[in-house]
């Protein structure tokens, strides 16, 4: 394929950490290593800028931050990118939010008769995220309206990635046309069995000989974290330790939940982690546990594959793909913590057994997943020239 410009635009960006921004920065490493010129448009903060400063071809709006996640801004005036789109003269768009920067973006393309896709990365529409993000108030509107825009937001661009097969199964259903799966990839240089967790292990351990099995995410009430937290409570005799390494607007709730549930002797939260250090954290588990049901792919469960960890996951949305028993992981009943206690036990009992991680990791590299990327904006491209 020639070397394309393409555009980039994103509500989510750093100093986050999320599954968004981790796709969008690795999909731009890969595609600018393949000759591609990729421009990302997101809000700023000062921290932003000052993480970002060295690099090119980033547009940055100013943003204000929301009050429960502080690592999040939103764009106050979108628009003022115009002039700099017009510079760039991209050859196609790639929104990765439906919101204030993702509206911008569909806007942008439908003036200049260019080709946009998008990716649909997380459930924006599940009541648990309206209300981490949304007034009280406005809740119930947002709940009874928000698949309604996204029909009309997703069937408005010219195609729509999905990062996994359940989730292009969801779209369909909601009638949102032209779905692709693209999954987003992850780096398996970066993460690998070879990085040392020493350091950090000890540093975690409270017992001699006790198991780590780790959490990596925010810390809010769509993730489901209290099965994990009631699990921490049947596994107390059993020299278990679950850390959560993360932060989140649900912080002081869970750690209140931890110690109501007298899981507060084995479990450890870490608070906000650098993400330098992530691949450490991983390299230090046994295994690695995440109880969402809510993940779109779930891309920490494939980071800690990539480390050689197994995954004991919720048998739910994009998990239940991914997972497979007695491979790379185990599945539970999803927000039954006896169940989730039961498989992390006989991955702990049985670690040595799990020897697909790698393998499955392999199979979303960034690398591979770029290639059905490019094919994605190939059909784009060739939709709107046609």
């Amino acid at each position: 394929m020639e070397s394309l410009k393409i555009a980039f635009f994103t509500d989510s960006f750093l100093p986050a950490h999320d599954g968004v921004v981790s796709s969008i920065l690795n999909f731009r490493r890969e595609l600018a290593k393949r000759g591609h010129e990729v421009y990302i448009f997101a809000p700023a903060t000062p921290q932003t800028r000052a993480m970002i400063k060295d690099q090119k071809n980033v547009i940055l709006i100013r943003g204000m931050k929301f009050r429960k996640y502080p690592q999040y801004s939103f764009a106050l005036l979108p628009f003022t990118s115009a002039s700099r789109f017009d510079e760039i003269s991209p050859d196609i768009v790639h929104s990765h939010t439906p919101i204030i920067m993702g509206t911008w973006a569909l806007a942008l393309a439908k003036m200049n008769k260019i080709p946009i896709v998008s990716t649909f990365h997380t459930l924006f529409t599940d009541k648990y995220v309206i209300q981490e993000y949304a007034t009280k108030r406005a809740v119930d509107l947002i709940r009874r309206y928000s698949w309604k825009y996204a029909r009309f937001y997703y069937n408005k661009c010219t195609l729509t990635m999905a990062p996994s097969g359940t989730i292009k199964e969801l779209l369909d259903r909601k009638h949102i046309n032209n779905t692709y799966v693209v999954p987003n990839g992850v780096d398996i240089n970066r993460f690998n069995k070879k990085v040392d967790g020493s350091r950090i292990r000890r540093k975690l351990k409270k017992k001699r000989d006790e198991k780590i099995v780790l959490y990596v995410g925010r810390l809010s009430r769509e993730k489901r974290i209290e099965t994990l937290i009631k699990a921490a409570h049947y596994l107390r005799e059993d020299n278990i330790r679950i850390v959560f390494a993360g932060s989140g607007p649900a912080a002081n709730f869970y750690t209140r939940r931890a110690a109501s549930h007298a899981s507060d002797g084995n479990t450890t939260f870490t608070g906000f982690i650098d993400d330098k250090l992530l691949p450490g954290y991983y390299a230090a588990a046994d295994a690695f546990c995440i109880p969402s049901t809510f993940e779109t792919q779930g891309i920490v469960s494939l980071e800690a594959m990539a480390s050689g960890k197994p995954v004991i996951g919720a048998n739910s949305m994009a998990l239940k793909e991914i997972i497979k028993n007695g491979k790379n992981g185990e599945k539970f009943k999803p927000n039954d913590s006896k169940d989730c206690a039961r498989k992390i036990k006989k991955v702990i009992n049985n670690i040595d057994s799990y020897n697909e991680t790698v393998g499955t990791a392999r199979n979303y590299s960034v690398e591979t997943t770029t290639d059905e990327l490019l094919k994605v904006y190939k059909k784009a491209i060739n939709e709107v020239t046609v």
